[in-house]
């Protein structure tokens, strides 16, 4: 089993990454490294909103339960709420099924300064429309090479895209859901449906695959995240998203006037 989390470079077999791999610091001390990555990813983005000569795009697929959601809260704590744009694909509107599939998509991209988040994606129509057999074979199966040239047009465009797959292990995801039944404050995200995606699991794995294979391309890598392991998880995303908005080597603006004229009084 490979253990560590992966930038997919290659072609990869899901069956050969540990779901439950937690790294060799404790728990501890990783969710206190993530809490310093948190800190500091809040002052970065700062620095992003002051250029805004890029934006940052942050998108996470996995199976239900996986915590796409609680990555998104932990790793962006400390970041400024208005510096940040959300977007959480569902069934499509009527407006939207009038466009084509990456309209609603390109619409939600965050403009220069903001980092945007997806819960869920463009990789939905190659996922879900696949599995449930929403679109025929020879309509999803082109779609991988459009997405990439999506995602490369974004990237022409000074948007940073990081990809996430949260790999979650079928036993970890069933006791997820048995804690959802069994704690009040956690019912709400129950839902029914979630049970008729499980019954599709061997389905999702080999599409996701799929995603994973045919999709991961230079411009845009896709990072997979061991997801059994909440904090782990975080600690993952954390580095890998402060590290790339390192790499943009950002500074902070010069002032578009001189301001050793400005007198205040």
């Amino acid at each position: 089993m490979k253990n560590q989390p992966v930038v997919i470079t290659g072609r990869i077999r899901l069956k050969h990454f540990d779901p439950g791999y937690c790294g060799r610091r404790a728990k501890a001390e990783t969710k206190e490294k993530t809490d310093e990555l948190g800190r500091r990813l809040g002052d970065m983005q700062q620095l992003l909103y002051a250029n805004s000569s890029h934006a940052v795009l942050l998108i996470f697929q996995g199976m239900d339960a996986s915590g796409k959601d609680g990555s998104v809260r932990s790793v962006l704590q400390y970041v400024n709420p208005a510096g940040v744009e959300t977007a959480n694909f569902k069934v499509p509107s009527a407006e939207e099924m009038a466009h084509d599939y990456l309209w609603r998509i390109h619409h939600a991209v965050p403009r220069r300064g903001n980092i945007g988040v997806f819960n869920r994606s463009q990789y939905e129509s190659v996922l879900a429309e696949r599995v449930l057999g929403l679109v025929p074979r020879k309509v999803w199966a082109q779609r991988y090479e459009q997405i990439v040239d999506f995602e490369r047009m974004l990237v022409a465009n000074r948007v940073l895209v990081l990809k996430f797959y949260l790999h979650i292990s079928r036993e970890e995801q069933a006791a997820r859901f048995k804690e959802r039944l069994a704690n009040p404050e956690k019912n709400w995200k129950f839902s029914h449906a979630d049970l008729t995606t499980r019954q599709h699991w061997d389905d999702y794995i080999e599409a996701y695959e799929d995603m994973l294979n045919e999709t991961s391309h230079p411009a845009a890598r896709w990072h997979l995240v061991p997801a059994d392991r909440n904090w782990y998880r975080d600690h993952v995303i954390a580095d890998t998203v402060t590290r790339a908005l390192d790499g943009l080597k950002l500074k902070w603006p010069k002032p578009t006037e001189d301001l050793s004229k400005i007198r205040i009084k």
